[in-house]
């Protein structure tokens, strides 16, 4: 079995690392490489899919979108969001998925119910969306056109709010690049939050993390939620339950 994950930058990051711990633990024969890809290199890996060259691929920013256009089919949730990190090719076309939306929902885990600021609005922040539709939801992104502009695509009761705005007991869920080499959300944030979910994970603890355990807040980090949608993309290729403990353990 051959996986790819697409995005750029890929060099940070560990879905090859789970997955082949995950297909180890299956007992299943292949291989999960990172491409470091433009928008044609996201099309060419489409078409090797199409093709039966690539039995999977993953899809990271910046391409998620470009993705969800790629493919042939959208499951409802990709095609509300908008946004795609799994392609599956099925009988000579390519489907599109997003687990990002079932992995926000596993990961969740004690964390408070609402309200929630979510930051962001791109595809991982159309994913969150969707996992959270119901609850009371602020939005904040840097272009408050972009927010706008993602909260009526996704079709989701939301408000947007000012980037750097605290909302009160809120769950602050960061679905931006924002910690992946060391940045801090905007100040201010935790203060008053009732938990965090971090999206965003690097080499180290990102210092929303770092904050939120020193205010005593509970959290989830990057870690978790990539092992939780990753675990989904993994059954969706192989029709395989994956290993939540050895991809988990694969992380050290």
């Amino acid at each position: 079995m051959h996986l790819a994950l697409l995005g750029d930058p890929v060099a940070h990051s560990l879905s090859p690392v789970i997955h082949t711990a995950a297909l180890d633990a299956a007992g299943i024969a292949g291989s999960y490489e990172s491409r470091r890809v433009d928008a044609d290199g996201v099309a060419e890996a489409v078409q090797q899919l199409r093709e039966g060259r690539l039995d999977g691929a993953n899809v990271t920013m910046p391409h998620k979108q470009l993705a969800a256009s790629l493919s042939d089919h959208l499951s409802e949730v990709a095609g509300r969001s908008g946004s795609v990190n799994t392609l599956v090719p099925r009988d000579g076309l390519v489907y599109g998925e997003t687990t990002d939306v079932g992995g926000v929902r596993s990961a969740w885990g004690g964390l408070p119910p609402e309200p929630i600021l979510l930051l962001g609005a791109g595809g991982a922040a159309a994913a969150a969306l969707l996992a959270l539709e119901g609850r009371e939801i602020f939005v904040a992104a840097r272009n408050q056109d972009s927010a706008r502009a993602l909260v009526d695509a996704v079709g989701v009761q939301a408000s947007v709010v000012d980037w750097g705005s605290s909302v009160p007991g809120a769950v602050v869920l960061n679905a931006t690049p924002l910690g992946m080499h060391g940045e801090s959300l905007p100040a201010g944030l935790l203060v008053g939050a009732s938990g965090l979910f971090d999206m965003a994970y690097g080499p180290t603890i990102t210092p929303a993390v770092f904050e939120a355990s020193e205010r005593g807040l509970p959290s989830v980090d990057g870690r978790q939620m990539l092992v939780a949608q990753a675990a989904i993309s993994f059954q969706i290729w192989t029709g395989v339950e994956a290993s939540i403990e050895a991809m988990a353990a694969s992380l050290g």
